[in-house]
């Protein structure tokens, strides 16, 4: 077995020796999911022919002796699991979520009830401080010296609000200059307690924003694009995904062609090339291009300023352009050189 594996495996035996009771044993054991998954004060209360407020009532004086039974050493198995896992939390930022300590710590993806046994662990012991899940924090260990349960949702939600108030996603940089921390990874492990925030090539911003956290393929695409910061053929635009972080990546090329085309937010500038509209490309075939640009000139313009600005607007070859400015019922000659509207 890993030495932190055993570690951990001893202390929470040895916590559960000083719980003199079998009933108590089991209501600790199946509140945490020591042994499987975390069951409610419901659930453990029809087991035991009990109710669900006595269920609550016998665990919170369990944890109490708990507690009192690691601060006066009568579970020296406590002292190197407390002394492991403040070790892993300083290097995280002395607050982490739960899920990440315990990958951490474990070097894999933990398992359930691995995380629910460290949570355990740090829910008695005097070094170390928890937040509980629920609707807007993930669970979460912390070094107590840090700051205790409600320290620590108070700088989750200052975060959240600079963020809020900022309008779009922040680098952590950016929020290290509107807060005051020692280092800006203490800043992302804070935020990642939050389960309002999301996190997606090196920014964060709130979990309901596509640009951090993308939903379906259109808002994939838009994220791609954005970081590239130039025009991409659509099967490049796959490959980017299927190397992304994102969660479902598993999509085909025609998807995200199909994609491309019904939404506004993409524009095509070329054979399969799509660029977004918010870096001023327009839709519409080369002759509309042609268009807008002698609409928008209050002169007739050469042949070589025609293609020059069409190019800025689509990726296709000289010879298309020139092709298209031949259309008589659109456009006319008035010199050697010179392009109007007909």
């Amino acid at each position: 077995m890993d030495k932190n594996a055993e570690i951990l495996k001893n202390a929470i035996s040895g916590s559960l020796n000083v719980i003199e009771q079998d009933r108590e044993k089991e209501i600790v054991s199946r509140r945490f999911g020591l042994n499987g998954a975390k069951e409610t004060l419901e659930q453990i209360g029809e087991m035991l022919s009990i109710t669900r407020e006595r269920v609550r009532q016998l665990e919170k004086a369990i944890l109490i002796h708990l507690q009192i039974s690691a601060e006066d050493n009568q579970i020296p198995e406590i002292a190197p699991a407390e002394k492991l896992l403040i070790r892993n939390l300083t290097e995280m930022g002395r607050v982490a979520k739960l899920s990440d300590l315990a990958d951490k710590i474990y070097g894999r993806k933990a398992t359930a009830s691995e995380k629910t046994g460290i949570y355990f662990i740090a829910t008695f012991s005097k070094g170390l401080t928890v937040v509980e899940e629920n609707d807007r924090y993930n669970a979460a260990v912390g070094i107590a010296e840090y700051g205790n349960n409600r320290v620590i949702k108070e700088r989750v939600d200052e975060i959240v609000q600079i963020i809020k108030a900022n309008k779009k996603p922040m680098t952590l940089e950016e929020l290290d200059n509107k807060l005051d921390y020692e280092h800006p990874d203490h800043i992302k492990a804070v935020a990642s307690i939050s389960k309002l925030l999301a996190t997606l090539n090196g920014v964060w911003g709130l979990a309901k924003w596509p640009a951090v956290n993308p939903k379906n393929i259109r808002d994939k695409i838009f994220v791609i694009l954005e970081a590239k910061k130039e025009p991409m053929h659509f099967s490049e635009i796959a490959k980017e995904i299927e190397a992304s972080d994102f969660k479902r990546k598993n999509v085909t090329v025609q998807a995200i062609h199909n994609e491309l085309i019904k939404d506004p937010r993409f524009v095509l500038i070329g054979r399969g090339i799509y660029a977004l509209s918010s870096w001023g490309y327009k839709k519409g075939t080369i002759s509309d291009i042609i268009v807008q640009i002698l609409q928008s000139s209050d002169q007739p313009l050469t042949r070589e300023e025609i293609v020059k600005q069409v190019l800025r607007a689509r990726k296709v070859k000289e010879t298309t352009i020139l092709l298209n400015l031949q259309n008589k019922a659109l456009f006319k000659k008035v010199d050697k050189n010179l392009y109007t509207l007909a």
